[in-house]
Formats: structure tokens, sequence, C-alpha cells
């Protein structure tokens, strides 16, 4: 890099160092395969209780009428309908995450998934870490996170991964989430250069006083306005 480094490199998962169809083609349609099956197993779990008691919370606050209904727990088999909803919405819910993350888990550790990664990542990953912090800022819940980067294409990675965020820090849409990341890795906003494929997450990022990337990959949607933030199209460049 021609300017100092960051002491953190932020990275977001989907279309920024994984291919858009990984969660699309791979893991979506995998979570909704395993739902039911999984419930059944495991519904009765305090981890599941908990997000299913979430899930069901989150529920009471929907205003469109058709949305699936899910009020009561214990009857896990009424949530499958609401967590589909969930999922052909794209909805950010912690809840549905959480209770993703805990079927992928599976999935990865039978070689039915791998955490597919771009092929500059590794390296940049190894470079990164070699001065500086990387941590991972996504709506994929943590559990997720740490099981695509152990499972990877490229074999494990974690160990050169610092942090973990997901939605438990708050929207990537508000400027409070970067300034909270700051604050957990000890650092100031201005230390932190934070990449992603999304304009609506750079610009909150820009606003707490991060210093920020956006990410153009084959197969992102194109963007026309980059409201002022440089464009990368490889990490090789950094």
């Amino acid at each position: 890099m021609k300017t100092k480094p960051p002491k953190l490199f932020l990275l977001d998962v989907e279309g920024t160092i994984a291919p858009i169809s990984l969660v699309y083609d791979q893991l979506f349609p995998y979570a909704r395969a395993h739902f039911q099956a999984f419930l059944q197993l495991h519904g009765g779990e305090p981890g599941v209780v908990s997000d299913l008691t979430m899930l069901a919370e989150e529920n009471v606050g929907e205003t469109d009428e058709s949305v699936p209904r899910f009020t009561t727990p214990e009857y896990w088999d009424d949530a499958i309908p609401y967590l589909n909803w969930l999922m052909d919405r794209d909805r950010k819910s912690t809840a549905l995450k959480s209770l993703q993350g805990r079927i992928w888990q599976r999935g990865f550790e039978t070689d039915e998934l791998t955490g597919t990664l771009f092929p500059d990542v590794p390296k940049a990953l190894e470079r990164w870490s070699a001065t500086s912090q990387v941590a991972i800022y996504s709506s994929g819940s943590v559990a997720a996170q740490l099981l695509m980067f152990r499972h990877s294409n490229y074999g494990d990675l974690s160990p050169l991964i610092s942090g973990y965020f997901d939605t438990r820090t708050g929207p990537k849409t508000s400027p409070a989430s970067y300034e909270f990341i700051a604050a957990t890795m000890s650092l100031e906003p201005g230390e932190i250069m934070f990449f992603s494929d999304v304009v609506r997450e750079l610009d909150p990022a820009r606003e707490a006083g991060c210093h920020t990337r956006l990410v153009m990959r084959e197969g992102n949607i194109p963007v026309e306005d980059a409201h002022g933030h440089r464009r990368i199209k490889s990490f090789n460049v950094l």
C-alpha cells in the first residue's frame, strides 16, 4: 500500500471475500433442506430454544399480514414456514442466522459444505495478519464465519483471523456498529479499513471514521455511484 497500512483490515464476506453464489447456491439451500430434521433432533436443546424464543419475539413485531405466525417456541415445527419466509427475503435476523450456523456446522464438518473463497484471499490474509489484524463483519453468525474459515477451499485459515462480528454487533448500516468494533479491538475507527461490496455499508463505516474500499467482484451487482469510496477488484493491490 502507498499509504500507512491500517491496524485492522475489516472484511465483509459475501461478494467481498467469497462469491455471492456460496450463500445463495450452497448455504441457504442446505439450511432450508435441513431445518425440519435439525429441529426435530435438537429443538429442545437450550441454545436452540434460545434461538427459537428470539425468533418468536421477532415474529410478534412483524406487521406484514402475509407473515407466517410463530409465537410458541415449544412447537418448533411452526417455526419452519417463518424461517423460510425470512430466508426468501434475505432478512438479517439474528435468530435465523444462529440457527443456520448450527445447521451448517454439520455440513462443514462432513465436507458437504466448503467455504469457497476468492483466490486472492489466502495470500492477503497472510500478508495482512503479519503486520496488522484481520477481522470479519458479516450478517452470518460468528459460528458460521468460523466454520467457513476452518473449512475453506484453501484449508484452515482461522489462525489468521483476530476477530469475528455479526448482527449482535449491530446493523452494518449504522456508524455505531463500526465504533463498537473499533472499541472491541482497542483501536480508533481511523485505524480500520473496511472492505465491502455494498455502498450502504461503506457509508456508515466512513461516517464512523473508518477507511473504506468498495470491492468489485465478478458476479456482484454493478455499482454505478460509489459515493466516493475507492474501488478495487482484487486484494493483490493492497
